[in-house]
């Protein structure tokens, strides 16, 4: 697991903290720009995780990341909602985290940018074992096989994908790919796995798993 440096560690950014470290990734924290550059002399990391709410301006964090492309890590920046539209464009960032966030959604954008950073990854492939979910053009692959999907299908498919290995109750998978205002019932979620289970799965692929009274996980086999 790649090594993550957390600059400016203030209180705020703990929760994310502590789901780096929870995932196993080796974290390393400082207080500022200083240290970090001290840090970063000496030591190789896969990500920059860069607390851009107040102390890391502009400046700051490109004399951080001023070495070749293909030698530095990953940069992250972690800024409040309300400062997105603020976001500096020309920063050398390879993504950014708002704050507050799922731990989920964090640590995907963290592996995400190490992996392109390391040339591993197209930004709009999401590859779990044998399956292929393209966002850009709305595409499914089962072993290279073309899936046809209904919208609903693909965000149902993509969000448990996203959440691999984690049990997703019907509530969730019903708040997060129907949205908040809809009020169908937990069959709704039921009979789409069904319908997705007929065109992905086959002999050689069992992809989503039903936690009985609960609801499914993903797991790619």
């Amino acid at each position: 697991m790649a090594a993550l440096l957390l600059v400016d560690a203030t209180e705020e950014l703990q929760p994310l903290a502590n789901a780096f470290e929870k995932a196993g990734f080796e974290l390393r924290a400082c207080s500022n720009a200083e240290a970090a550059q001290s840090l970063l002399d000496g030591d190789l990391f896969g990500g920059l995780v860069v607390n851009l709410i107040e102390a890391i301006d502009g400046s700051t964090l490109s004399e951080l990341l001023d070495t070749p492309a293909g030698q530095r890590p990953a940069a992250i920046g972690v800024i409040r909602r309300d400062q997105v539209e603020e976001l500096d464009p020309a920063l050398p960032l390879d993504d950014f985290i708002t704050v507050p966030t799922l731990p989920e959604e964090a640590l995907l954008r963290v592996r995400r940018a190490i992996r392109r950073r390391a040339g591993d990854e197209d930004p709009n492939l999401l590859k779990r074992g044998d399956l292929t979910i393209d966002h850009s053009s709305y595409k499914v692959y089962v072993a290279n096989r073309p899936v046809e999907l209904t919208y609903k299908e693909y965000e149902l498919l993509r969000f448990l994908a996203l959440n691999e290995g984690k049990v997703c109750t019907r509530e969730m998978l019903l708040n997060r790919v129907w949205g908040y205002d809809f009020y169908g019932g937990a069959r709704t979620v039921d009979v789409h796995i069904r319908r997705l289970r007929s065109k992905i799965e086959d002999r050689y692929h069992t992809l989503i798993e039903t936690v009985r009274n609960v609801g499914y996980r993903f797991r790619a086999s």
